[in-house]
């Protein structure tokens, strides 16, 4: 069987992630990987005996590679998927996909023109925990949903980013909610703000409302002294929760709480392995551009919510 030609741009603390997973799996052959940092780029590239570049112009004209992971500097990600994309390449593109929703529906467009594949690293929606919680929203085994609350907490992150809390944590539980529902919010009210960072608020509560009269709150910060990643979905029938870092699940009923066992899995080999099936099998991936547009949307209109201290109602 043909190997998936790849490369991972970026190799910091998340790209390098990429490349091991790319290094491991059987349906690809890392043929690259790129960085602004030369010493990093070689270190990465020695480890895994590929080619180090620290061009991504010089890179993408490499024919072997026929698709790329783009783990930069949030900032920085359009720039490099639109290079990739334009250069006809399949584009797995970090979250938050762009730094503004103009930016990420010119990926979308340029996407379609070249016939290529592009979606958005929301590893989420790659834990099974997460997974069988949509299999029992959709069969209604817990009745209807009434409320949603993500919880995603931690001390500052190891890596200095250049967006704040929203854009970079909060809108995994934005896209979570999307994933859950499959609905569009029809409003969004948020407080977020700096307590300890200048730079970029550290700290976001936001609320989520729909249609139909249920709601989603998902609290973030960068303040907390130890990390929590928590779901709890509240149904008309029964209760779900989720710890998304030991991937254990509880469904907690009228008379009893039961805790389904299942194999833990590595979700970035999931997510991985899904972007090179939608290539090589020409499958429609999980998460679309579109989806990323919408994430990226929804979060804009927290930090605006934010900012004017009322609610946005959202148009789609």
């Amino acid at each position: 069987m043909k190997k998936l030609g790849v490369a991972v741009i970026g190799t910091g603390f998340w790209g390098k992630n990429h490349a091991r997973v790319y290094k491991e799996l059987e349906s690809t052959e890392l043929i690259a990987v790129c960085d602004v940092n030369p010493e990093r780029a070689k270190n990465i590239a020695n480890q895994y005996g590929v080619e180090a570049y620290t061009s991504t112009s010089r890179m993408l004209k490499n024919n072997r590679i026929e698709a790329v992971n783009i783990c930069t500097w949030s900032t920085k990600l359009a720039k490099e998927a639109l290079k990739a994309l334009k250069m006809k390449k399949h584009v797995l593109v970090e979250k938050p996909m762009a730094t503004n929703t103009k930016q990420a529906q010119k990926l979308i467009e340029i996407a379609e023109e070249n016939s290529v594949c592009l979606t958005v690293g929301f590893l989420m929606r790659f834990i099974p925990g997460l997974q069988k919680i949509r299999d029992a929203v959709k069969s209604k085994k817990i009745g209807d949903i009434v409320c949603a609350t993500a919880k995603r907490v931690s001390q500052w992150p190891e890596r200095i980013g250049d967006v704040g809390v929203v854009k970079d944590t909060a809108i995994h539980d934005i896209d979570i909610m999307k994933y859950l529902t499959n609905e569009d919010p029809v409003g969004v009210y948020a407080k977020a703000g700096n307590m300890k960072h200048r730079s970029f608020e550290d700290y976001a509560q936001i609320m989520l409302t729909y249609k139909d009269g249920k709601s989603a709150f998902i609290e973030s910060n960068w303040l907390t002294p130890y990390k929590t990643r928590k779901l709890v979905i509240t149904g008309s029938e029964a209760i779900m929760k989720l710890d998304y870092i030991t991937q254990e699940l509880w469904i907690e009923k009228k008379k009893k709480t039961i805790q389904p066992k299942y194999q833990f899995k590595e979700p970035l080999k999931l997510e991985l392995q899904h972007f090179v099936d939608c290539i090589t099998k020409n499958e429609k991936p999980l998460i679309s551009g579109i989806d990323g547009l919408k994430a990226l949307k929804i979060a804009e209109a927290a930090l605006k919510s934010s900012s004017k201290n009322r609610l946005i109602k959202m148009k789609w």
